[in-house]
């Protein structure tokens, strides 16, 4: 019997400013204030709206914005903390990998059907989390009932009463060495449900939902109800077990609609590489490849209905955020209706030698605090002196002005060359401590940095 739960309240996003908001990106991202700033008042002004009369706030509009600037600034990670910031569903798209309807490819709509399946994805759990108790404690009787049967009740069983009791006694008992860890090397058969799927191919230039069938409601019972025995030892035997019971008893009616829901009042859809899809000075007609896709994009965008096999959504009050690096082309190249649509512009900037220091320690999961730790997970205890971390800032640096420049991408590229032999070695070094500072950079790598033809192939 699935169990009805009330909804999660969101009073601690409720609660955050937008200088609050700001914050708390400072934490994982360095600088860009001007693009924080403009995603704090998105997010905050969507609180506002759901504050609104009804009537009032179906005719507020989100105010999508436009993040300009290179590879490697910070702005598909600004958008991603906000979203974890917000416990909004999120997803991330590429523009360039979408085709104008009619051709083979993705088509616009499908970015829409993702961020709903991963809301589901994200209120299923949710409920997973709240439920599992209980799914556990039922999970645990039936295990029980596999290695203690129930003793089979006789007539005689009212006048006598104590075999019941000690039944029970024992039952308990076992429980608790199934909760001690004791019974975790003996070996169970049992019955789970056969989730093996028939392949089907479907021959259509549409997708799955535009094909408006769905094969397991037209054959009802044909993918329920199969079992097959398997034989586990008894952790994963109560793992698979509780999951069983989770799925008995959430209502995936109730998460469809809680997650549709989700999607259309606090969604956020990350459309990256948008300039790749700009019209270029000088073309010639429109491209299907770009303006097509252009086009495509802007009834979603502006706010449209769009079907997928958990019910129609609504795109009205999706927050859309569009970066790209819009070195070939301009913002002023999108067709005019898509540019109305992204009413804020947001400039980051370049990251230089100062961004790169703070980028290396600043972050609560700043690179440098991830390799010492992943080497730490060998017993090897590795220090990077405060040279050091200049000495690898200004070498990135150098390398982007000199080579292409991808901004804080390039540290990664910089610190594996950096330890490569440490991490080669850490296996047999356990136990030591090794100091990294700027001698020891420049052993590494200012060979590579000197030769520019093998820093484009190396760094």
């Amino acid at each position: 019997m699935a169990i009805q739960l009330p909804e999660r309240t969101q009073t601690s996003t409720e609660a955050l400013t937008p200088r609050q908001i700001v914050s708390e990106l400072d934490k994982h991202v360095v600088g860009q204030h001007k693009a924080k700033r403009a995603v704090a008042i998105a997010l905050r002004n969507r609180l506002r709206r759901q504050k609104l009369p009804k009537d009032l706030a179906e005719d507020v509009a989100p105010k999508n914005i436009l993040m300009i600037g290179p590879t490697g600034v910070g702005k598909t990670e600004i958008a991603r903390r906000l979203a974890k910031l917000a416990q909004s569903p999120f997803i991330k798209v590429e523009a360039s990998k979408f085709t104008e309807v009619g051709y083979v490819g993705r088509d616009v709509e499908s970015m829409v059907r993702d961020l709903v399946e991963l809301a589901i994805t994200m209120v299923r759990d949710e409920r997973f989390d709240d439920l599992r108790p209980l799914a556990k404690q039922a999970a645990e009787d039936r295990l029980l009932d596999l290695l203690l049967p129930p003793t089979p009740r006789t007539g005689y069983e009212s006048s006598a009463p104590e075999p019941a009791e000690s039944a029970q006694l024992t039952r308990e008992r076992l429980r608790q060495q199934l909760r001690d860890g004791r019974l975790d090397s003996r070996t169970l058969e049992i019955d789970v449900r056969d989730a093996s799927f028939p392949s089907f191919e479907i021959v259509s230039g549409s997708n799955v939902e535009e094909v408006g069938i769905n094969v397991k409601e037209m054959l009802p019972g044909f993918f329920q109800g199969r079992t097959k025995k398997r034989r586990l030892q008894v952790p994963e035997a109560l793992d698979q077990l509780t999951t069983e019971e989770l799925q008995k008893l959430v209502d995936m009616e109730s998460v469809s609609r809680t997650a549709v829901n989700r999607v259309e009042q606090s969604g956020i859809i990350f459309i990256d590489e948008i300039d790749k899809i700009a019209g270029r000075e000088g073309g010639h007609g429109p491209d299907v490849s770009r303006e097509g896709v252009q086009r495509d994009i802007l009834p979603i965008v502006e706010g449209t209905t769009v079907n997928t096999k958990y019910g129609m959504v609504k795109t009205d009050h999706i927050l859309f955020i569009a970066a790209g690096a819009f070195h070939i082309s301009k913002p002023s190249d999108l067709i005019p209706e898509l540019q109305g649509r992204f009413p804020i512009r947001v400039e980051l900037e370049p990251l230089g030698r100062d961004d790169f220091v703070r980028i290396l320690t600043e972050p609560k999961s700043a690179l440098v605090k991830q390799y010492v730790a992943l080497l730490a997970t060998e017993g090897l205890d590795v220090t990077f002196t405060d040279d050091s971390i200049e000495a690898v800032a200004s070498i990135a640096s150098e390398v982007n002005d000199k080579t292409e420049n991808i901004g804080a991408r390039r540290l990664h590229t910089v610190m594996e060359r950096l330890l490569d032999e440490v991490s080669f070695d850490a296996p047999e070094l356990a136990g030591r401590s090794v100091t990294i500072d700027a001698a020891y950079v420049r052993r590494m790598l200012a060979d590579i940095v000197g030769d520019q033809d093998l820093s484009r192939y190396i760094l």
